[in-house]
């Protein structure tokens, strides 16, 4: 199933992180450019570094400068993010071209690289709420609600894999058809955020 590829490529790239669990690595991704995997695998780098980004500036003690210097890192993974999930649609629409739409088909509330984009932060859900469900240093108590979620997690994440699985379906099937939308992010572009064209 493709969601299986999704969700292997997005623990590969995960466990790949956390071999040096620093936000400042490079990625080296092994997968080959031309490959759907490649661009997964790119995509979950991303949102685990932005994992880890989220996590450090909520430190209480952060400097503030060096507080200012994350969330302008966020912002622009957030944008990375977005642009990532836009290529993977383009994969989906060149995929599926040839699919003529049934005269009854509709269209779903999200495209499939949105569908995917969840599935990769679930990923990073599941990784580290093993995690905690297997903290040593934690109490039994902890350990015992962090499982709890765990098995939640799991459960979302088989529940959102047959979604998406049944989507590409009626996609190829013509009983759904794409309709991507291209994300304006406006406080990114200094011709729509207000503060930023104030100053020119």
């Amino acid at each position: 199933m493709f969601t299986e590829l999704c969700y292997q490529t997005f623990v590969r790239s995960i466990a790949d992180y956390h071999l040096t669990n620093d936000v400042y690595s490079q990625v080296a991704n092994p997968f080959e450019k031309s490959t759907i995997e490649h661009l997964l695998y790119a995509k979950n780098w991303i949102d685990t570094v932005q994992w880890h980004l989220e996590d450090i500036i909520r430190d209480p003690k952060i400097d503030p400068v060096k507080a200012l210097e994350i969330k302008r890192w966020i912002d622009r993974s957030n944008q990375e993010r977005t642009d990532m999930v836009e290529y993977t649609d383009s994969y989906f629409l060149e995929k599926y071209k040839n699919v003529i739409p049934q005269p009854d088909a509709s269209i779903n509330t999200e495209s499939p690289a949105w569908a995917i984009d969840r599935l990769s932060i679930l990923a990073l859900k599941i990784y580290h709420m093993q995690e905690e469900a297997t903290r040593a240093d934690a109490t039994e108590e902890h350990r015992a609600a962090c499982q709890r979620k765990l098995d939640v997690l799991l459960e979302q994440r088989r529940d959102l894999s047959t979604a998406i699985e049944e989507l590409l379906n009626d996609i190829q099937l013509g009983r759904k058809y794409m309709k991507v939308y291209k994300q304006m992010k406006m406080y990114n572009d200094p011709s729509l955020n207000p503060v930023l064209y104030a100053q020119k």
